[in-house]
């Protein structure tokens, strides 16, 4: 079994998009890429069929924190691992952990070994060290692990900002250590992205990038943004780490974002994308289109009985209408929210691959610019 390879089919003359392919033991797969949240092994209100069939999506991402704590690593070791347990059989992603050090603030405590966290189900402590986020994601079996990391929060002052930063740094050499020591563990190969951090300071981002790229990972992730800092703040921080990454492995943009969030960093030179908002949001009656946003629960759609979205290639949103998921909305209808992911998540997979297919044609740019204004337009 080989390493995760990548590959850059085109590049955009006028930005720094870029259409390539990913090929990792459990498949290739096409970028730019969105990948859908499945937080606890699953991605909310949605099925393994319905994601490979009608959402289209090529990669997805478990999480290492809520896994570990359940089902527990007895239990995901002993169905062979995360794939085997839930079925899905094309690339996953793990997270380490690091994130919940930054949302759980209130419930952990960090030091240099590593963080001690109580449960959010039973209130018990633990403590994730990097050592031990390589093991817990070694035994969840994902293609690709993350480097565990602090996230500080997006206003953080000059000073933490650097402090966290250099903890990232040494976590990951150990997490390096831990992962070059440890062998694979179900018989394909997987493999380790460390995390840029440093806030929103553009000194700190630039040594972490240089940092992390002479560790000569299969790729590398950009983390710390869409955590509070102003927007143009995160297309800034966004548009220097690639800046300052390498060119030929996949750049993961973590937890971003909006459609229109999305289509500026591809042009930054952004691969890989993850977020819970096409779900979230979706649960809570926001509609990502390609004609723009819809509140399905406005009364404005009484009495439309045309589909979602007949612009994506998705069976759901060329089906169902707009007056019927409305009225699974009103009657809280556990199908409405269904619909609504699946639309949704559709819809971010289309999206991306527009963009690909616009990067191959040569016209993304201008593509994109009219892509943006009309996504955030509200219907």
């Amino acid at each position: 079994m080989a390493s995760l390879s990548f590959k850059i089919q085109a590049t955009d003359a006028l930005s720094k998009a870029r259409a390539g392919t990913i090929i990792t033991d459990h498949g290739s797969i096409e970028t730019p890429i969105f990948m859908p949240v499945g937080t606890v092994g699953s991605v909310k209100a949605v099925t393994q069929q319905q994601l490979k069939e009608q959402v289209k999506a090529e990669i997805i991402l478990g999480n290492t924190y809520h896994l570990y704590l359940r089902p527990g690593l007895q239990v995901l070791e002993a169905a062979g691992g995360l794939h085997r347990f839930n079925g899905w059989y094309k690339p996953i992603l793990t997270d380490s952990g690091g994130f919940q050090v930054f949302s759980l603030a209130k419930s952990r405590k960090i030091n240099e070994e590593g963080v001690v966290f109580r449960s959010h189900i039973d209130g018990s402590k633990h403590l994730f060290t990097p050592e031990r986020a390589i093991d817990i994601q070694r035994s969840m079996g994902g293609d690709i692990m993350m480097a565990f990391d602090e996230c500080p929060p997006g206003a953080s002052a000059y000073d933490y900002a650097k402090t966290s930063m250099q903890l990232t740094h040494r976590w990951l050499d150990r997490c390096l250590n831990q992962f070059n020591n440890s062998p694979d563990k179900y018989g394909y190969t997987q493999n380790l992205f460390p995390i840029v951090q440093g806030g929103v300071h553009h000194d700190l981002r630039k040594a972490s990038c240089e940092y992390i790229s002479a560790k000569e990972a299969t790729g590398n992730a950009i983390g710390g943004l869409s955590v509070g800092e102003p927007i143009e703040m995160m297309y800034e921080i966004c548009n220097l780490c690639c800046d300052n990454l390498p060119e030929n492995k996949p750049r993961y943009l973590m937890g971003v974002g909006t459609p229109w969030n999305i289509l500026e960093c591809i042009g930054m030179g952004i691969d890989m994308f993850d977020c819970v908002m096409p779900t979230r949001n979706g649960r809570n009656a926001m509609l990502f289109t390609s004609q723009g946003i819809m509140n399905i629960d406005n009364k404005k759609w009484e009495h439309d009985f045309s589909v979602l979205d007949d612009g994506i290639d998705c069976e759901t949103s060329n089906y169902y209408s707009k007056a019927y998921v409305r009225h699974l909305f009103k009657s809280k209808e556990y199908l409405g929210l269904i619909i609504a992911s699946i639309h949704n998540l559709a819809f971010y997979l289309w999206l991306v691959k527009q963009a690909r297919l616009h990067i191959i044609q040569g016209d993304f740019v201008s593509w994109k610019l009219g892509m943006v204004n009309r996504l955030q337009h509200r219907l």
